[in-house]
């Protein structure tokens, strides 16, 4: 990035997966910015990551005798952490609400400081006891008021210069108002003031899911201290009403992005009704190479060594694990291919059981081996109807369909390492990126995917994996879901189904392929690079 001073840059996300043990993330957005905060200190990046200490984390996710999800939740300790021996407060409801900082460098990160309510005799606890445990309303609103609020002064107390207040999804925003208050007390009309925060905000936009862009009513938002010192009209224009937080952030930000070439598209169509917002860029999502490849694939694949006899001795380590989770011995000469992604209807988990009568005979044969895994959000019954699907798919196929529960960086881990192929089918154009499949292409696993998220931008159609489709698009989901499930049974019948069994050389030299195209471009280093020379450094 050349010899110029990198600006120091305060990363606030909700979540953070920096190890499959340390219950701080949910799903993808918690496993980029573990990545992001693992990635800048391998650039040696000045970057500190601000969040939350869940007590008891995400859900633990388990199959019930009737083959539904059921949540289940457990206080955590964790040694590791450092006391920072400071502690802020923020206004809750017109209560003063103190909030201790801890620190951990434990993962080969760079500083992450997380902010705790559950102070001994505060009564606060309930606040950072669930991450996403309590849907959009009072009591997300305070863990948001914590989040970035908090984290301003938190920033404030560590004597940490910030430069760069980048803001990971919406859920930040209210670090703004913060912001502008600072600058308000010292002298400066609001007006002044907010320009002069944006000159130092970017921000992140995760999901073109509408429901994955939380809105809450102005009334509220002001019953929960959230205005901070602003007025109802201030955050009338600054988020409008009802206050949408990624309104707020895209009117707060001197730049956006996106985190993929297609979502930036996506985005800029979506929010450009939205007057006064910064543009919005694309910077692709990335990995964090250390963390997701296995040394043994990249050293085989450095010193030109066997391939396939690496990856079969990743497959039976996956084999391993799904006889241990589930009891289901899978076989390791057919065709194993992994899918796991959070329950949501866009994502289609089971598309591929759309036609029984063309993939029933495949699963019966075993010819296909189908391993799923993936988690519903505690309060999202259409996800949970979805695992519950793939739990019957998994006893109508005994031997064939395996659903690993409870979803974790470990499952996550293995199944990008081990599978043949990794499915990925979501609805064009609703996927933002989808970082799994670049753990899977990575280690030789070839992705077959629909042209969303990041796949637009890798796809070499048959050299490196598969495309399913060609990018249709439409309105009516009906519609769309009987074009691509067409369109997946054509793929997977004539060209990944014979390659595998009739082709084992021209298999292998598309895993080598998918290793060349992915391994780089599609590390934390070239995405924290992008950060800096087009969101943080001006």
């Amino acid at each position: 990035m050349g010899e110029r001073q990198l600006p120091t840059v305060a990363y606030f996300s909700m979540e953070y997966g920096l190890h499959s043990d340390f219950k701080m993330y949910a799903g993808g957005l918690g496993i980029l910015a573990g990545d992001f905060i693992k990635g800048a200190k391998d650039i040696g990046a000045p970057l500190v990551g601000i969040g939350i200490k869940w007590k008891q984390g995400y859900t633990d996710q388990r199959i019930g005798e009737d083959g539904r999800p059921y949540d289940t939740f457990t206080d955590h300790e964790y040694e590791f952490l450092e006391d920072t021996g400071i502690t802020v407060t923020v206004t809750i409801k017109n209560t003063e609400v103190p909030c201790k900082v801890w620190k951990t460098e434990q993962f080969g990160n760079n500083p992450l400081y997380l902010l705790d309510t559950d102070l001994p005799g505060s009564g606060n606890g309930w606040i950072t006891a669930r991450l996403y445990g309590g849907g959009f309303g009072e009591e997300r609103i305070a863990q948001e008021i914590v989040l970035g609020i908090g984290g301003v002064k938190a920033l404030r107390a560590l004597n940490i210069p910030v430069e760069v207040y980048h803001f990971n999804e919406g859920h930040a925003v209210l670090a703004a108002t913060e912001l502008i208050r600072e600058k308000m007390q010292a002298g400066l009309t609001f007006e002044s003031a907010w320009r002069t925060t944006r000159e130092s905000v970017v921000f992140t936009t995760h999901t073109p899911v509408k429901e994955g862009n939380e809105a809450h009513g102005l009334d509220l938002l002001e019953t929960m201290s959230a205005y901070n010192g602003l007025s109802r009209d201030q955050m009338e224009r600054i988020g409008g009403n009802p206050f949408n937080m990624t309104v707020a952030g895209l009117r707060l930000a001197r730049r956006s992005n996106a985190v993929a070439a297609l979502h930036a598209e996506t985005a800029n169509r979506m929010w450009k009704d939205v007057a006064g917002r910064s543009e919005i860029i694309g910077i692709t999502n990335a990995i964090h190479l250390p963390t997701w490849s296995d040394p043994r694939m990249l050293r085989a694949y450095d010193e030109g060594g066997d391939l396939w006899a690496v990856h079969m001795e990743l497959k039976r380590e996956l084999i391993d694990l799904i006889r241990e989770r589930s009891g289901v011995e899978l076989n390791p000469e057919r065709l194993l291919i992994g899918f796991s992604r959070r329950a949501a209807p866009y994502k289609r988990s089971d598309l591929i059981f759309s036609r029984p009568d063309l993939i029933s005979p495949y699963l019966e044969s075993g010819r296909i081996q189908l391993v799923f895994s993936g988690k519903a959000h505690p309060k999202d019954e259409t996800g949970k109807r979805i695992v519950s699907n793939l739990v019957a798919m998994m006893k109508r196929y005994p031997g064939s369909v395996v659903f690993l529960e409870n979803y974790d960086m470990t499952i996550g881990a293995k199944l990008t390492r081990g599978a043949d192929v990794w499915l990925n089918n979501p609805r064009r154009p609703l996927e933002a990126s989808g970082t799994s499949g670049m753990k899977a292409a990575v280690n030789g696993v070839l992705n077959c995917s629909t042209l969303d998220g990041w796949w637009p931008e890798a796809c070499l159609d048959g050299e490196n994996g598969w495309q399913i489709g060609d990018g249709f698009e439409s309105a009516d989901p009906n519609e769309l879901d009987r074009h691509d499930s067409a369109a997946l049974y054509d793929t997977l019948f004539n060209r990944v189904v014979p390659t595998y069994y009739k082709d084992r050389p021209r298999w292998v030299q598309m895993m080598r392929r998918s290793i060349e195209t992915t391994r780089e471009a599609f590390s934390t280093k070239r995405m924290l690079e992008e950060y800096y020379q087009k969101l943080y450094m001006r």
